[in-house]
């Protein structure tokens, strides 16, 4: 559900770490623990593995140390902004086969893109690469659900005003719920340009009004914590 799974969806991206969106039933729950046991994850942060806490939106943060995963990060979340329960997010998700690997479940890209409406610059910017690959990849021969995604979360300015010239009927009830109708059938690049940015600002207030009660439960955890010997 991130760096990793951007990189499947073909946005190139460097990531050191593998992000994990997890159930948290019981038998799941043992599953996951028997994992970071086999990879020797150590806790880097607070909380550890705490299923209270990943249903309440924290994430679980780990380093692994056996053999082959040296050094890898992997972090844990079970509830995602603004996303739909695990559920439905594993009901959505896309399976991807890769040689000599094998099938890998990845978010749903249009989740990925919610989930990465975060208050830090590089996910929007991966927002956009995420759609304009997407674009890239099914421009020739769209479904209208493909053009409906493009136009509700498309932030490429150009992108906005070919796929209203393109698809003049399919783009009217997402784009105008957006505010960009006008400006996109216009090609009126000022005007969107600021509509993209207050809803990229409107989105990090979001993104900071969730976790600020979150993060003063963490802060009360680190004072609570012993000191390391």
């Amino acid at each position: 559900m991130g760096g990793q799974a951007c990189i499947l969806y073909g946005a190139a991206e460097f990531s050191r770490d593998l992000d994990l969106a997890i159930a948290t039933d019981p038998e799941n729950a043992k599953a996951v623990a028997r994992a970071l046991e086999e990879l020797r994850a150590e806790q880097i942060y607070v909380p550890g593995f705490d299923i209270a806490a990943l249903e309440r939106g924290h994430a679980c943060h780990f380093r692994c140390h056996a053999s082959g995963a040296e050094n890898l990060r992997i972090d844990l979340m079970a509830k995602l902004r603004g996303c739909p329960d695990f559920d439905e997010l594993w009901n959505r998700r896309t399976t991807v086969e890769l040689p000599e690997i094998g099938s890998i479940d990845v978010i749903a890209l249009p989740d990925l893109i919610q989930a990465k409406k975060t208050q830090r610059d590089k996910d929007w910017s991966m927002i956009r690469r995420l759609v304009e690959t997407h674009h890239l990849q099914f421009c020739n021969n769209p479904n209208r659900d493909q053009i409906i995604f493009w136009f509700r979360e498309c932030r490429t300015p150009s992108l906005l005003v070919e796929l209203a010239r393109t698809y003049p009927d399919d783009c009217r009830g997402p784009l105008g719920q957006r505010g960009l109708l006008q400006a996109a059938h216009e090609g009126d690049f000022a005007a969107l340009e600021s509509v993209l940015y207050q809803e990229e600002q409107q989105e990090r207030e979001r993104d900071r009004s969730y976790w600020k009660p979150l993060r003063a439960e963490l802060r009360q955890w680190r004072r609570e914590r012993p000191p390391r010997t």
